[in-house]
């Protein structure tokens, strides 16, 4: 299966909610829950979208005061989840009972001066538990 494609490439502002449920389709619901138990379990509350350029497409970065915790970026009918993860976090996350496909992923993933870049697909309600376990992961580490 290929990789899920960034559904707002090209776009010249934000997407605006309905612009997102327009695109997200049935994970929109997903999408608001994750962001909502961010917000009410981790205390990840600021939300700022950001494009770093029109052929990348939008995220919403997910941020604690000053920190950014991850970004979600809007697919078809899916999203990313995206994490610059630090030494001690990826040595977290890897004996932190994740599944070993997460594992996996982690190890696989590039490794850039800002951290390892971790990207979880989410298809469903079944990954939230994933991401806000990485969440959980980079705040305390």
């Amino acid at each position: 299966m290929a990789d899920p494609v960034n559904a707002f490439i090209g776009k010249p502002g934000a997407p605006t909610d309905d612009e997102l449920g327009a695109e997200l389709g049935p994970a929109k619901a997903v999408w608001d829950q994750l962001v909502a138990d961010l917000a009410d379990e981790c205390d990840i509350g600021i939300r700022e979208w950001s494009s770093y350029s029109r052929k990348a497409g939008w995220s919403l970065r997910l941020k604690r005061e000053e920190r950014t915790i991850l970004y979600l970026s809007p697919c078809r009918s899916c999203f990313r989840a995206s994490f610059a993860l630090g030494d001690r976090a990826v040595k977290a996350a890897c004996h932190s009972g994740l599944p070993q496909r997460v594992i996996r992923t982690i190890n696989e993933s590039r490794r850039y001066a800002e951290g390892t870049a971790v990207r979880i697909d989410v298809n469903g309600p079944r990954d939230i538990g994933v991401v806000k376990k990485l969440a959980v992961v980079k705040l305390e580490n």
